[in-house]
């Protein structure tokens, strides 16, 4: 019987209800004088102990069978967004879409929008870009971003990186070559070209919690420290 066919496993489930009482009535204590009772040479206490744990087994079982199968249990599975379900195999994007382009560092991009002009970004520019970083292993925690540093009141001050002299996170830096003004991108970058190995550089984030989020990933050895940027580029010389 296959999983996936929720039919058949109900079914199933139902015929285990229903042997269910027939199993335990004959672990009752007035089912103790059988032959087939006596046969297992249990002492009553061992007995009766015997009897609790196949109920509670047999009990753990359906419950399991049920949660497992029902339709709210299926469609959580499915509510992730797409860009986390699985990074690294990514499947083909829908119809319209553009995939992610791998860069040969591993690093991963797709515009959402390409910007204007002819000149792109250099290994060597000094860019300022509005940027929001997001932990995938934490379903897309929001780390950092810079909507969130306006200490004037008059907008969002972007971040200011001088490529090429080891002010940012190498990953992220690889990522923006290329862009135009005004485009935007986004970028998924690998554990060792991120903060697993420059746990100092930008983009630092802004508060405490923020600093807990990216660490509980980071320092964590068990869990994905791969990063998704969204960047807007404003401009570059």
């Amino acid at each position: 019987i296959l999983l996936h066919d929720l039919s058949k496993m109900r079914l199933l489930i139902f015929c285990f209800l229903i042997y269910l009482p027939k199993s335990i009535s004959l672990l009752s204590p007035q089912s103790r004088n059988s032959r087939a009772f006596n046969d297992l040479r249990l002492p009553p206490l061992q007995a009766e102990i015997s009897r609790q744990s196949v109920i509670i087994g047999l009990s753990s079982t359906v419950a399991s069978l049920i949660v497992a199968l029902s339709p709210e249990t299926v469609i959580a599975n499915d509510q992730k967004p797409k860009e986390f379900t699985d990074i690294g195999t990514q499947a083909p994007a829908p119809a319209g879409e553009k995939e992610f382009v791998e860069l040969e560092n591993g690093v991963k991009v797709k515009d959402f929008r390409p910007g204007n002009g002819e000149d792109t970004v250099k290994a060597n520019s000094q860019v300022q870009i509005q940027a929001s970083g997001r932990l995938l292993n934490l379903n897309g925690v929001i780390f950092f971003n810079t909507k969130n540093n306006n200490p004037d009141g008059f907008g969002a001050v972007p971040l200011s990186i001088n490529l090429g002299k080891g002010e940012a996170i190498p990953g992220l830096e690889s990522g923006i070559i290329g862009m135009r003004k005004g485009g935007i991108r986004r970028i998924i970058i690998p554990p060792d070209l991120a903060y697993s190995k420059s746990p100092n550089l930008e983009p630092k984030p802004m508060n405490a919690n923020d600093q807990r989020a990216l660490d509980s990933v980071v320092k964590n050895p068990r869990r994905d420290a791969t990063i998704l940027f969204d960047v807007s580029l404003e401009r570059f010389k």
